[in-house]
């Protein structure tokens, strides 16, 4: 008896399309968010996505965040445009250029700064960016915090064989490029970029919720192609192993940020920039920032 393999796929459909709200966070950058807003409060394990910019600064004007705390979770900063630097009360500092990430575990706590890079704020200039809130899981909320913070040239970069797709892999694997990037719970996390008549076919592990969010044209997303545009969030529905993203022949071209994680299906207690998993948790945490025993940031030099 012949048995004949099975080549059709399941590409997960699409529940919805989100579009983005618009507010001034920090000392008034402006940001494109998605999530966590009156429409969508959060999408386990995800608990925020910022798209700071993109906005245009004259000499003088460029804004970013003083020092705030952290604890519980992980925050993942990726700059398209402008730099940016980070200090906290760690001791640690660096600087965030055009293509760079920082995967910062703040775990136990940090107190953070994010703020323009000091020749940048002097000339102005683009600024662009992301930043995405990943939810640790109970038994990692209080580790030690640290950082991974990789160059754009350190950042894999995959290509389709037509080269229609290009696809800069921060997080996870794609197009047989694997990511340097170590996640505390499976993550993938993609920047891609579609040419007319490009598509990409990712495979995902069983049971991620995923989205995409479209940074700049337009995109046909799923099975069934649902067409989405800037600052809009697709939706992917969980059950299927596999997404798919194209752009028909004619377009102009689709750049967009592909994201998975696993669920972690825990209870989630957050105030502010604390994220946990009991009141009683979140009242250690504010006690422990008031109290100082967060550290503080130096001044620099």
């Amino acid at each position: 008896m012949e048995t004949t393999e099975k080549t059709t796929r399941d590409f997960r459909k699409v529940l919805r399309v989100v579009s983005s709200t618009v507010s001034r966070e920090g000392a008034g950058f402006l940001v494109h968010r998605p999530f966590p807003t009156s429409a969508l409060r959060d999408f386990d394990p995800f608990l925020l996505l910022d798209e700071m910019g993109p906005v245009q600064y004259r000499p003088g004007e460029a804004v970013g965040a003083p020092d705030h705390p952290h604890r519980g979770f992980e925050t993942v900063t990726y700059m398209l445009d402008g730099s940016m630097e980070h200090r906290d009360s760690a001791g640690h500092a660096g600087k965030l250029r055009p293509g760079d990430v920082q995967w910062m575990t703040a775990g136990s706590g940090v107190v953070h700064s994010e703020m323009p890079e000091e020749e940048f704020a002097r000339t102005g200039g683009r600024a662009h960016g992301f930043q995405l809130w990943v939810n640790l899981p109970r038994k990692d909320k209080m580790i030690r915090p640290r950082y991974q913070e990789i160059p754009r040239e350190g950042i894999p970069v995959a290509k389709s064989p037509d080269a229609k797709v290009t696809v800069r892999v921060i997080a996870g694997e794609s197009l047989g490029k694997k990511a340097v990037i170590d996640t505390r719970i499976p993550i993938t996390y993609l920047h891609v970029f579609l040419e007319p008549g490009g598509t990409l076919e990712q495979a995902l592990p069983p049971g991620s919720e995923v989205f995409a969010y479209v940074v700049k044209g337009e995109g046909a997303f799923g099975k069934e192609g649902a067409r989405a545009t800037e600052h809009q969030m697709v939706i992917f529905e969980q059950r299927d192993a596999e997404v798919l993203a194209k752009l028909p022949d004619g377009g102009t071209g689709c750049e967009f940020l592909l994201i998975a994680g696993t669920p972690l299906r825990e209870p989630v207690v957050r105030y502010g920039p604390f994220v946990m998993n009991t009141e009683e948790e979140i009242h250690e945490a504010i006690d422990d920032y008031r109290n100082g025993r967060m550290g503080m940031i130096r001044p620099a030099g």
